[in-house]
């Protein structure tokens, strides 16, 4: 009887091995790639959020030349350049843009997915949210709706931040925070706004002022005497600024204070009249204060919540957003609890 060639044997045995290790390298390869561009992705977010090469290495635990690479590598697998220098800075290309709108929900979602699965497996317990507000909004309407939330979901930490006009605007570009309450005039193209409660402009004075009973009154009658206003960066100012420069009538700032409350105040004292949003007059303003509706001089002030365009929300923002309206940034990315913003 033959016997088997040892040396065909172990040439098979070889090739065994060979075909087995070989496969073993491609199952690894495969997950390095996906696991080194959700790595390129997150390093080129990073670098369109905070402008620099090197910030991006810093937040990332980083070096700066390792962001570079991951930086170079994505730009030659999608073959296109992603950033453009700009003397300090750096900017998306067109292209880069594009990228970083599509990849930025993809980022953010898998990085927080541990904490959203948890969350969503035990409900609210423990969760976070943080919301920038400004004075008006933390003083007047904010309360109420966080108390409605915390009545049903009493573990979550809530966070409020102040944040007025463009403050607000910076914490969520830096997702310092989730949400921000407040008014905008215009709304950025990064940004959605959804309007809750709009009011109408109140002008107050002193019981005893000339324009007090006054029939009708026209925007030259408020020019004759000094505004009491918040302070020229808030909504409020550039409003009224924008309203006396369109219908070309000049007028003059007596004082500029921070808070509706102090404003008030001020008026009531005699030192100049002022146009706020009804929203801060309150029922006892009637025995210190006259007021008078001056809708058909000055818009309506909106109130209402903001986000960041493709920010993948938590649990709690979600639930947050649901106790105030339901159809709140009503597009959502699962059936259950967390969106993205429509519009």
């Amino acid at each position: 009887m033959k016997k088997p060639d040892a040396s065909r044997s172990k040439r098979t045995k070889r090739k065994q091995r060979d075909t087995h290790s070989h496969e073993k390298t491609l199952v690894a390869a495969r997950f390095y790639y996906k696991g080194s561009r959700l790595k390129q992705l997150r390093a080129f977010c990073m670098i369109v959020k905070l402008g620099t090469l090197s910030r991006a290495a810093e937040a990332l635990f980083l070096s700066q030349p390792s962001i570079s690479l991951q930086l170079r590598a994505l730009e030659a697998e999608l073959g296109v350049a992603l950033i453009e220098r700009r003397r300090r800075r750096v900017a998306p290309t067109r292209e880069g843009q594009t990228l970083y709108e599509l990849a930025l929900p993809v980022v953010e979602g898998l990085e927080s997915l541990d904490r959203r699965f948890h969350a969503r497996c035990k409900g609210l317990a423990g969760g976070e949210l943080r919301i920038a507000a400004g004075a008006t909004t933390g003083q007047y309407l904010l309360p109420p709706w966080i108390a409605a939330f915390r009545n049903r979901h009493p573990d979550v930490h809530v966070q409020v931040r102040s944040g007025v006009g463009s403050e607000g605007i910076a914490q969520l570009r830096a997702d310092q925070v989730e949400l921000a309450i407040g008014s905008l005039i215009d709304v950025p193209q990064d940004l959605a706004y959804e309007v809750l409660h709009s009011f109408d402009p109140i002008l107050i004075m002193a019981p005893d002022h000339p324009l007090a009973h006054k029939a009708e009154l026209r925007l030259e009658d408020l020019s004759a005497f000094g505004l009491i206003l918040p302070p020229q960066r808030q909504t409020t100012f550039q409003l009224v600024d924008l309203v006396f420069q369109q219908r070309k009538v000049p007028f003059h700032v007596a004082l500029e204070v921070g808070g509706w409350e102090v404003i008030k105040r001020h008026v009531a004292q005699g030192l100049g009249i002022s146009v706020v949003p009804g929203l801060c007059m309150q029922d006892d303003d009637g025995v210190r204060l006259l007021a008078r509706n001056v809708r058909a001089l000055f818009p309506r002030r909106s109130y209402g919540v903001i986000m960041r365009k493709g920010r993948f929300l938590s649990t709690e923002a979600r639930a947050f957003l649901d106790s105030l309206r339901p159809d709140l940034f009503t597009r959502r990315a699962d059936g259950a609890g967390t969106g993205q913003s429509e519009r």
